[in-house]
């Protein structure tokens, strides 16, 4: 139903060359039908709460009207999200999707503690529960609605790589525990005369609770700056060191402004002796094809190297492989020779993994002695670069 009502304002826009709009569309009509959706489930279940009396179906009644204002914010946060970029944000808007996926995290997790205090209450003071095949009824066409909306909160989310979605996805399959254990609850109260509402809402609170923290960890990172996704990394060095005028790249980062708004820039290392202009199409040609194949905007430094001094090379060879047996991880680049009148300078950056706990004075030292092992005129001007593992 999504993709159908998606695909016919697409077609009546006449959008479908436009990545950002077309996105933009379907983050709207999923928000806008999770609304109605989550609207229509809390009357039917505030009726059938109603008319069997059951706290617990009313507390998921209002779970669902919660629910009904997280795709609100939801659909807020794409309509911001694309705005087009201003003086005061020249990235455009698009983090602020990030943030509506964050509010909606917080809604999951205030909703989970509520739900935490209601079914203490039951256990400490249980009521009795009225079973009716409406109330029965209503519960099942609400799991089965709820299930329909996981699946498309989570594959439009995939689709249009949307961390809001995502959390509602997790939102929605908490929902459906949520109520299932309600409805299992109220078939074992009839049968059995056994109380277990309060006891099973307790679980189902910390599953709540688990999803929204699930959900706040995944936008909070993004916010925060986390690491690139790994795959992404290895497309940007297979595309960039396919073309034979790249010797090396170092020093990239990758910065998120949201969905489709991904800035990269790195180094990379060309013969010392090419042509510039020769070098400098290279370059170009590399931004524009990471554009094209990646979506995302490309700027690329050109550190030039010596590639045909032997000396140099065989030296760089005994460097790194000594830095590589002190720091597990470790590689270097910009590597250069400056020969003074009493020592031999070696400059070069030392890229290390966050994961190394040593400080950086302390790795400059150990590598400034392995280097006067390989020779005592030897001195090494280290600069130390930290990335993630997942570069």
């Amino acid at each position: 139903m999504i993709k159908l009502i998606s695909n016919f304002v697409i077609n009546r826009k006449g959008v479908k060359d436009s990545e950002e709009i077309v996105r933009r569309i379907y983050g709207t009509v999923s928000s806008i039908v999770g609304i109605c959706l989550n609207v229509l489930l809390f009357v039917g279940k505030y009726i059938a709460g109603m008319l069997s009396g059951s706290v617990a179906i009313m507390a998921d009644a209002f779970n669902n009207l919660s629910d009904a204002g997280s795709s609100f914010i939801t659909l807020i946060g794409f309509r911001f999200a694309g705005k087009k970029p201003d003086m005061d944000h020249p990235f455009g808007h698009g983090r602020f999707e990030y943030i509506s996926g964050f509010v909606v995290s917080m809604l999951i997790l205030t909703m989970g503690i509520e739900l935490i205090k209601t079914a203490i209450k039951k256990i400490v003071k249980p009521k009795p529960v009225e079973v009716e095949m409406l109330t029965i009824a209503i519960l099942v066409i609400s799991i089965l609605v709820k299930l329909y909306m996981v699946y498309y909160n989570k594959k439009i989310g995939d689709k249009i790589k949307s961390s809001a979605m995502k959390a509602t996805a997790m939102d929605s399959l908490g929902d459906v525990v949520a109520t299932s254990v309600v409805l299992v609850a109220t078939i074992v109260m009839e049968v059995t005369g056994v109380n277990l509402d309060g006891y099973l809402g307790v679980a189902v609170a910390l599953f709540v609770l688990y999803a929204g923290f699930s959900a706040a960890k995944e936008t909070i990172g993004t916010l925060l700056g986390k690491s690139p996704d790994p795959e992404f990394v290895k497309a940007i060095k297979d595309i960039v060191m396919d073309h034979d005028k790249i010797v090396g790249i170092h020093d990239m980062i990758v910065h998120d402004y949201g969905p489709g708004r991904v800035m990269v820039s790195l180094h990379a290392e060309v013969p010392g002796d090419g042509d510039i202009y020769e070098l400098h199409d290279a370059i170009d040609h590399i931004e524009r094809e990471l554009t094209e194949r990646l979506g995302c905007n490309a700027v690329i430094h050109m550190d030039p190297i010596e590639t045909d001094n032997e000396v140099v090379n065989q030296l760089k060879c005994k460097v790194e492989d000594g830095v590589k047996l002190l720091i597990d991880g470790a590689s270097i680049h910009d590597f250069r020779v400056v020969q003074g009148p009493s020592r031999t300078n070696l400059i070069f950056d030392v890229a290390i993994p966050y994961t190394v706990k040593e400080n950086d004075d302390h790795v400059k030292e150990r590598i400034c002695k392995m280097v006067q092992i390989i020779d005592s005129n030897y001195f090494a001007v280290v600069t130390v670069d930290r990335y993630s593992v997942t570069h």
